[in-house]
């Protein structure tokens, strides 16, 4: 008799609870209750006629049958994932690029320049999937990246951008506040903020390491507040009269304008590897919106270079 396969739901569940071994991380991340996952598992046993897990009282063991399921689920959610992908892609309409890109990127560098995107392709239109998560090419569905790293991404094409200094701001505000702000040891009579962070394994620049580069070894960063993003970071500035270490990159356009203002002549640049880079699929090179981002977003970045060089 042909046995009814398990649906895809019952199938990520099952792949779930086989690959952390524990039920209630499982109903976590697929959503569910813990008892909504164990009879979802003993409901596909009771379809296939298996015993998929040894259980105890303290853990649950894969058994050599659910081992071989286990196998076949992960590629077959893998394959259908990167089918779907695919699908989408193909329906997406010929005038639309799908970029994917981190929240501080986006908002500092790419959306202040989008009007002068579309005045130059008018027959483009980007649409964005913000995150600052590794997308895949081939399960995602996205067409090119932003991505900050040291280029090196296997089968995909990048082109480097920039790189990232990290400076001090502050709004223009706090400095009309009469709190001295003349050297850098006036710093520490201020609420200071940095992202904390390890893109690629590498600290990223915090108060202690651009305290160093002023000049000055014997910092207390206790009082320093961290945050995850850039963007909480300038947020706070702007609201709170703190002072925030950011990428000068990100936020030039915010100083020529008088929203922030920087502080002192001293940055301290990101591992000299890494850097901004655009990155797709090798291949993608032959489509024109593609082409046309690339060559968009790199002259762009010359425009910039020729303008501020020395």
């Amino acid at each position: 008799m042909t046995r009814t396969l398990p649906g895809t739901r019952a199938l990520r569940t099952f792949e779930a609870a086989a690959r952390l071994l524990n039920f209630t991380r499982a109903a976590a991340e697929v959503g569910l209750t813990p008892a909504a996952v164990s009879y979802q598992v003993k409901e596909i046993e009771d379809q296939l006629d298996l015993v998929l897990f040894t259980r105890t009282s303290r853990s649950i063991q894969l058994t050599p049958a659910g081992s071989v399921l286990y196998e076949a689920a992960t590629d077959a959610l893998a394959t259908l994932q990167r089918a779907v992908a695919k699908a989408r892609r193909l329906n997406r309409p010929g005038g639309q690029l799908k970029v994917s890109l981190g929240a501080r990127f986006a908002t500092h560098w790419l959306l202040p320049r989008l009007a002068q995107w579309r005045a130059a392709n008018p027959g483009l239109e980007l649409t964005f999937d913000i995150s600052d998560a590794v997308r895949d090419f081939d399960a995602d569905d996205v067409d090119v990246a932003i991505r900050f790293g040291a280029g090196t991404y296997p089968g995909a094409i990048a082109h480097r951008l920039f790189h990232t200094e990290v400076v001090p701001v502050c709004s223009p505000a706090l400095l009309q506040a009469g709190t001295p702000l003349s050297s850098p040891r006036d710093l520490a009579k201020h609420t200071l903020c940095f992202v904390d962070c390890k893109p690629g394994g590498i600290v990223w620049p915090n108060w202690p390491m651009w305290m160093a580069a002023a000049g000055i070894d014997d910092f207390d960063d206790s009082r320093s507040v961290a945050f995850s993003e850039s963007s909480h970071v300038v947020q706070a500035v702007l609201d709170g009269g703190a002072v925030g270490l950011v990428e000068w990159e990100l936020v030039e356009r915010d100083v020529q304008a008088g929203r922030l203002a920087r502080l002192f002549d001293v940055g301290v640049r990101v591992a000299p590897e890494f850097a901004y880079h655009l990155v797709y699929p090798q291949g993608s090179d032959a489509d024109p919106r593609v082409a046309a981002l690339r060559d968009w977003m790199l002259e762009n970045v010359r425009d910039h270079d020729a303008a501020t060089a020395p």
